[in-house]
């Protein structure tokens, strides 16, 4: 691999332009092809939000040193920016000031990847082929070769489903018309969409919580507004993440804030809801637990969706990839971030050994290397292709010495649950600020109406 010159990165986000940034610094050219018309594309699509981390976990140290030769001003490092300040401060200028703009292809979707004159089948002499990329823009297909490729690809175009068992509810791609994906922009372009309506969304995690912070927002303004949680387990206090424990301010205050949203009814909660099937009533969507009569339903007039994201292997089929069948992340890195064992804010230390694949000099890198797993930080993304960028190189000291300090999650437990048991107090951690309740637990049991959850 010392020999390697050309470099082929999928996709132009934070990730992708710091493994461009690692590879010049090691006199190698990248070549990054973006599938959108500017770099940050997936980011354009959530700049209203708020990241958790603030700008000392999302700058990446080799792109700074580009940004420091056109007289960048480095933000505050103790400032949480939005993914709107992360593009024009860091993301923008890092793609359209430094060298990095000389090797950004923007509107190439890259469609297929191989060893050239090599399926996937024949391995005698395959190691010493080159990588062949195909990829569509305005122009039409286009190929490329290159003697390594990082796929920084991420999963932001491939949401996961409403259904509760992996697969789309009965009749949701049908109901598309009142469906989103992700976290929408309720207070801002989408606000007229939500305002005074039932809004569903389901899932558990950050960008669930989020939307539902926003939409009690809006509920002030447009007071029939009416903000409802879907959960498929049975304990919201799992959403509610380490408080005052965790390392990142703004993720812990998150979930402060949340519980006391829903300890005090302004969030509907229907837990135990595992969706089944989606069918429409009166124009309006029913979303229920069951195919049948028998389930649990509500009817609302938009859904929102945000169960996380998978990753978009279609395109991959010619290459030799080791992953783990259930998370769908690198074979050596699953353990370490499977999220039916761990819910830490910390992960063993991990770079190029663990990312490479069965193919030598390719690379899964970014969010897209965890798979379905959803810890994934910025910081730790900027680590893998440091790591990555060395060992294409050669030097292979630097690649093993990977230095991942995460933030801590204040929730450090096993078996997948955050927040159950792990924070101080008992019972998913202590009480939100005026509750009346002794534990987290028993804050949203009595929300949802039952009489506490048994804690002493």
């Amino acid at each position: 691999m010392n020999s390697v010159k050309t470099v082929a990165i999928i996709g132009a986000g934070p990730v992708g332009l710091a493994a461009a940034a690692h590879l010049m610094e090691r006199d190698m050219t990248p070549v990054v092809l973006e599938a959108g018309a500017e770099a940050g594309h997936a980011v354009r699509q959530w700049q209203h939000v708020q990241l958790f981390s603030p700008w000392e976990y999302n700058v990446n140290q080799a792109a700074a040193r580009l940004l420091a030769d056109i007289g960048w001003n480095r933000p505050d490092p103790t400032v949480y920016p939005t993914g709107g300040e992360l593009l024009d401060q860091y993301l923008v200028p890092l793609a359209t000031r430094t060298p990095l703009k000389d090797v950004i292809r923007t509107s190439s979707r890259v469609t297929a990847i191989s060893r050239a004159g090599f399926d996937k089948a024949k391995t005698k002499d395959r190691e010493k082929a080159r990588f062949e990329i195909r990829y569509q823009n305005g122009k039409g297909h286009e190929t490329m070769h290159a003697d390594a490729v990082i796929d920084c690809s991420g999963t932001w175009t491939s949401p996961n489903p409403a259904g509760a068992n992996g697969l789309a509810a009965i009749g949701e791609r049908e109901a598309q018309r009142n469906i989103a994906y992700g976290m929408p922009d309720v207070l801002g372009k989408d606000r007229d969409r939500y305002a005074g309506r039932a809004v569903a969304v389901l899932g558990a995690g950050h960008s669930a919580i989020g939307t539902l912070i926003d939409l009690t927002k809006l509920a002030e303004e447009a007071p029939s507004t009416r903000p409802i949680w879907l959960l498929r387990g049975s304990n919201p206090a799992k959403a509610f993440g380490g408080g005052a424990n965790d390392k990142l301010v703004a993720r812990g205050e998150l979930g402060v804030h949340f519980a006391s949203l829903v300890s005090s009814g302004r969030v509907q909660v229907e837990a135990g809801f595992p969706v089944a099937a989606i069918g429409s009533l009166d124009g309006r969507l029913r979303i229920a637990t069951a195919t049948s009569c028998c389930g649990r339903s509500v009817v609302v007039d938009e859904l929102v969706v945000a169960t996380g994201f998978r990753p978009d292997l279609s395109f991959l089929g010619e290459v030799r990839l080791r992953l783990d069948p259930a998370i769908e992340a690198p074979l050596a890195l699953a353990p370490l971030i499977d999220p039916n064992e761990h819910s830490c804010g910390t992960v063993r230390p991990h770079g190029a050994r663990e990312l490479v694949q069965d193919d030598p000099g390719f690379y899964l890198a970014g969010i897209k290397s965890y798979g379905r797993a959803p810890t994934f930080l910025m910081i730790t993304g900027y680590e893998q292709v440091r790591s990555i960028a060395a060992d294409i190189a050669g030097d292979r000291e630097a690649a093993e010495r990977v230095e991942l300090e995460l933030p801590e999650t204040g929730v450090c437990t096993r078996g997948g649950v955050e927040g159950e048991g792990a924070a101080s107090g008992c019972c998913g951690g202590p009480a939100p600020a005026g509750a009346d309740a002794c534990c987290a637990d028993d804050a949203s049991a009595k929300a949802a109406g039952r009489a506490g959850c048994g804690c002493s």
